[in-house]
């Protein structure tokens, strides 16, 4: 058996990719906080409940189920070095004391035994090699009728307006490095940003199906997979958002002309709150099994 059966993901989100997502926590918490309210409602975490966050990044959602569980306890779970760095010094500046975080892979950590009464994840179990073993090491983390909520992306092309919007993005980057442009960086780093993405998103649309969903949940009752159309955020301004499409990777340059026909793909989407784009998650519930 393989110990590390998430190396991969591990190397991916301990790199330049982690700390991006590190150095850009808020503006990647914002990206899916129009999902948070939801997810809540569907964990119904109460006073002095002990809660799970898989794959919690920079805390964002741990903090938030801690001050739900009052005088429980929340307990983030992450792969990523530089995300739960920024998790831990945030919750400090927050002030918020019911909360852990761990470095873990939660497909493999041995937790306590029933030690959690809800286990929440806002997309980090979609990186999972093998989830129906990750999610049974979940449910053996959950007291017998534990509640599991968790979010993850529906399939390329079900959120309409993203869908649209990053393919035409995606060709015109493409002819813009076909035209000499380019990260900035050496040719080998460049290929390895590319693998690095090409492998996070591949893992992202792990969960897309609803009966990939169910069936990795056998150790889980009542399972529900449920739509959830939501507004993505990518910046303040359509300039704003393509520079945060530029900082990935670090220090990538486009001509001026080539800015301009990404920032008109923005454009459309540019509303009194920031860019915002239609997209679509599944919303998934279960119950551990007694």
């Amino acid at each position: 058996m393989n110990a590390r059966p998430n190396a991969r993901q591990e190397e991916i989100w301990n790199g330049p990719i982690g700390r991006h997502w590190a150095e850009q926590q808020d503006r990647y918490d914002a990206m899916s906080s129009g999902l948070n309210d939801r997810l809540f409602r569907a964990a119904a975490i109460g006073d002095g409940d002990r809660v799970l966050d898989i794959g919690c990044g920079a805390g964002d959602l741990t903090r938030t189920a801690a001050r739900l569980a009052g005088r429980g306890h929340a307990v983030g779970v992450d792969i990523s070095a530089p995300l739960l760095e920024r998790a831990r010094a945030r919750t400090s500046a927050e002030g918020v004391k019911n909360v852990t975080y761990e470095k873990a892979d939660a497909q493999t950590h041995v937790f306590p035994a029933g030690g959690y009464d809800v286990a929440i994840s806002r997309g980090g179990v979609m990186f999972f090699a093998d989830h129906a073993a990750a999610f049974s090491n979940i449910a053996r983390a959950l007291r017998p009728g534990g509640r599991l909520a968790f979010a993850c992306p529906q399939a390329v092309g079900s959120g309409g307006e993203e869908a649209q919007a990053f393919g035409l993005l995606a060709k015109l980057l493409a002819e813009s490095d076909g035209e000499g442009s380019g990260s900035g960086s050496g040719d080998g780093d460049a290929v390895d940003h590319a693998a690095d993405r090409a492998d996070a998103h591949a893992a992202m649309a792990s969960l897309s199906d609803p009966d990939r969903i169910r069936e990795a949940l056998v150790a889980f009752d009542d399972v529900t997979v449920t739509p959830l159309p939501i507004r993505t955020y990518w910046g303040e301004t359509p300039a704003d958002a393509v520079d945060f499409m530029l900082s990935r990777p670090p220090g990538r340059t486009v001509a001026a002309d080539r800015r301009a026909a990404l920032e008109d793909v923005f454009r459309p989407y540019a509303t009194d709150t920031g860019v915002r784009m239609r997209a679509s998650v599944w919303l998934v519930t279960a119950v551990r099994q007694a």
